[in-house]
C-alpha cells in the first residue's frame, strides 16, 4: 500500500457503499436486469483497465466465428459520438472508439462491431436485423446490470489480481471484491507462460475466496507476434522508439527491451487521442536518433489512432510498425472455456 492510502480509505468506504447498495438493488429486483435474447458472452472485470480484455474478445471471436454469426457490443468509450452505430468501412476510432475500432479492421466482414451506451437498446436493435448474430459478446459489460449474459467472465492479471486489490480511489477496483460471485469463470490473464502449477494453486486459492464454489478458474499468457508496418513497406530495424497509450505499458516495455534495442518510450495515458502537437514530439523524438535508423513501435490499440489521426505525410516520412498481440493458454484451460461456452451459451433455449 502506498503511504497515503490511509486518507483515502473513507472515499473508499462511501464508493464501496454507493456500488454495494446499486448491487444489492439488483439482486433484490428492485432494480431490473433482462436477459439477452442473443446467445451472449460478457467479458469484463473488476477494476478498471488494463485487464486484456481487447485481446481476450479477439481471441473469443478466433473461437467463435467459423461456427456462428459473431457480433460484438461495447460502449465505445473515448468516442465522440452518442447513441448506437455500426462499424462500417467509413467508420473511425473517434465515431466508434479506438478498440472497436481495432476489432472492427482486423475481422472487418467476419463480424459485426457495434457501439451504444444503452446496451438493453442497442441489443433490441441487432436483434431486430435482418440476420440476427449467433452470439454476442458484450465487451466490458460486468457492471453493466441491466443486462444479463449466458456466459459471464471475470479478465484479473497475475500481477495485479482484484483479491490483491482496493476499491477506487485507494486501488483500481470499481467494486468490491465479492463482486466477482456474479462472475461464471476467472481468467486470470497476462499471466507468464512459465507459471508453475504451484505458483497457480496458490492465486487459486486467493481468488476461491471471492467467487461461488466450483467457479472455474483458468490462465491465460500473452505474446507477442512478428511487427508488421502500419504504411507503406519500409525496413525494420531493432532500434526501437516505442509508442504506447496503455493503462500500464510495464511488460510491454520489458518485452521490447529484452528483444529488440530500446532507444526511448514515448507513453501517453489509455485511449489517448493523439494532436498535431504529439506528432510533431514524435517526429523530433525520431529525427534525434536517426543516425541509429530507428522505427516506432507502437500497439494494435494504438495503431488505428496514429493512422486516423496523423498529419498528411507523416506515414510516409517515418517508419512505424505495429505489435500484434496473441492470446494462449493451455489445452487443459482452453477445453474448460470451451465447455463452458458450449453449456451456458449455446445449449440454452434463448425463445422461451
Amino acid at each position: 500500500m502506498r503511504w497515503y492510502d490511509f486518507l483515502l480509505y473513507p472515499f473508499a468506504l462511501l464508493y464501496d457503499l454507493v456500488t454495494s447498495l446499486r448491487n444489492i438493488f439488483f439482486d433484490l429486483g428492485w432494480k431490473k436486469s433482462q436477459k439477452s435474447n442473443i446467445p451472449s458472452i460478457v467479458v469484463g472485470n473488476l477494476s478498471v483497465g488494463g485487464t486484456g480484455k481487447t485481446p481476450m474478445v479477439e481471441f473469443l471471436i478466433g473461437k467463435l466465428k467459423s461456427g456462428s454469426k459473431v457480433a460484438v457490443l461495447s460502449r465505445g468509450y473515448g468516442r465522440k459520438t452518442k447513441g448506437f452505430l455500426a462499424a462500417n468501412s467509413q467508420s473511425t476510432p473517434s465515431q466508434i472508439g479506438d478498440e472497436p475500432f481495432q476489432i472492427f479492421m482486423k475481422f472487418k466482414n467476419e463480424i459485426e462491431v457495434f457501439v451504444g451506451e444503452d446496451r438493453l437498446a442497442a441489443i433490441e436493435k441487432i436483434s431486430a436485423g435482418e440476420e440476427s448474430p449467433g452470439v454476442l459478446i458484450l465487451d466490458d459489460a460486468f457492471q453493466h446490470r441491466y443486462i444479463s449474459g449466458d456466459l459471464n467472465i471475470i479478465l484479473t492479471t497475475y500481477h495485479k489480481p482484484f483479491c490483491s486489490d482496493f476499491l477506487l480511489p485507494m486501488g483500481r477496483l470499481r467494486e468490491s471484491r465479492k463482486g466477482a460471485k456474479r462472475g461464471d469463470m476467472v481468467i486470470v490473464t497476462k499471466s507468464p507462460e512459465t507459471l508453475s502449477d504451484h505458483d497457480k494453486s496458490e492465486l487459486v486459492q486467493k481468488i476461491n475466496r471471492y467467487i461461488k464454489p466450483k467457479t472455474p478458474v483458468i490462465f491465460s499468457s500473452i505474446s507477442y507476434g512478428v511487427p508488421f508496418p502500419l504504411c507503406g513497406d519500409p525496413d525494420f530495424s531493432p532500434q526501437i522508439i516505442l509508442l504506447t497509450g496503455l493503462a500500464d505499458d510495464g511488460p510491454l516495455v520489458e518485452y521490447v527491451s529484452q528483444k529488440y534495442q530500446l532507444m526511448t518510450t514515448l507513453s501517453y495515458p489509455d485511449h489517448y487521442d493523439y494532436s498535431l502537437s504529439d506528432f510533431e514530439k514524435i517526429k523530433t523524438v525520431f529525427q534525434s536518433f536517426l543516425p541509429v535508423q530507428p522505427v516506432i513501435l507502437t500497439t494494435e490499440k494504438d495503431a488505428v489512432k496514429v493512422k486516423s489521426n496523423a498529419p498528411e505525410g507523416f506515414l510516409q516520412e517515418i517508419p512505424i510498425f505495429v505489435l500484434p498481440i496473441v492470446v494462449s493458454m493451455s489445452l487443459t484451460d482452453e477445453a474448460i472455456l470451451d465447455g463452458l461456452i458450449q453449456q451456458k451459451v449455446f445449449n440454452k433455449d434463448h425463445h422461451k
